[in-house]
């Protein structure tokens, strides 16, 4: 059976010392585990986040960001090796936390769009930084897992057939792909043939509404989705993430502009219902 999660985005736009409060919180809904947004290593107190997880036995997977001064793929060299950096430390944290997977649009600055779309000399920078990358994180026992996000958010990586070209260039079994369902009802033909595609390499799973809102409530099939994971044995994270216009910064950043639910915690709650619902049918 898989394990549920949610990303702490929905209550905090970063993650610091005042947020870990919201580890108890998660766990008292029923989650397995706390998607952290490592997106600043200095606010990550490690002590405390460490005795949070332990008195609550959650599970910690990091979460990246890439942004326009730390891009693996800019044609700044300086640039892409603080891309390369901020990724080896981020998995130091979460190793540090006990943390064993770091997800994320790990290729490309969220936002970074050019008006075209990506050239071969970007290709090779990429890949050859998420092949040092890799390497780095399996000596830490972190896999890595590459998200595709909308065409509206990169022009690097945005469907599935090209995360499973990206995957077979780094060629490392530390890096595999990170799926999230908000994206591909977006830009994947087939949301089932597309998790059938990725098949072994698919790591981590956000499962998302269409419109971010509670998941069970929109437009994604999930009966679908469900019958695919099946298919594939994933019994890895299913992961809610979301936002809400309360978050001023990640809402800006996310296009929230409206409540989706009636609150981040119903959001949350009913969510993980459907979604344990969801696993019970089709994941045994």
């Amino acid at each position: 059976m898989p394990k549920y999660g949610v990303n702490l985005l929905l209550w905090a736009d970063k993650f610091d010392r005042e947020s870990v409060d919201l580890i108890p919180k998660v766990a008292e809904m029923g989650f397995d585990g706390v998607e952290i947004p490592i997106f600043d290593h200095e606010t990550v107190d490690i002590r405390h986040t460490k005795a949070a997880l332990r008195d609550t036995n959650l599970h910690p997977i990091g979460c990246a960001i890439m942004t326009h001064d730390r891009n693996p793929i800019h044609e700044d060299a300086a640039i892409r090796e603080i891309g390369k950096n901020y990724l080896k430390h981020s998995i130091d944290v979460l190793a540090e936390l006990g943390g064993d997977t770091l997800v994320g649009p790990v290729y490309s600055a969220v936002g970074a769009l050019v008006g075209r779309g990506r050239n071969q000399q970007e290709w090779d920078w990429c890949v050859d930084i998420l092949g040092e990358v890799a390497d780095f994180a399996g000596q830490r026992g972190v896999t890595v897992a590459m998200e595709p996000l909308n065409r509206f958010e990169t022009y690097f990586l945005n469907i599935v057939a090209d995360a499973i070209k990206l995957s077979s260039a780094v060629n490392s079994p530390f890096f595999k792909i990170h799926l999230d369902t908000f994206h591909m009802n977006i830009e994947e033909k087939n949301l089932a043939q597309a998790i059938t595609n990725a098949g072994t390499l698919l790591h981590h799973l956000h499962a998302c509404e269409n419109d971010r809102g509670t998941p069970g409530t929109g437009l994604v099939d999930w009966e679908e989705v469900f019958n695919a994971l099946a298919r594939v044995n994933y019994d890895r994270w299913l992961v809610i993430e979301s936002f809400t216009p309360a978050v001023k910064e990640i809402a800006a950043a996310t296009a929230i502009w409206r409540d989706i639910a009636p609150s981040a915690e119903i959001l949350a709650t009913e969510g993980l219902a459907f979604l344990k619902r969801m696993s019970a049918k089709h994941l045994q």
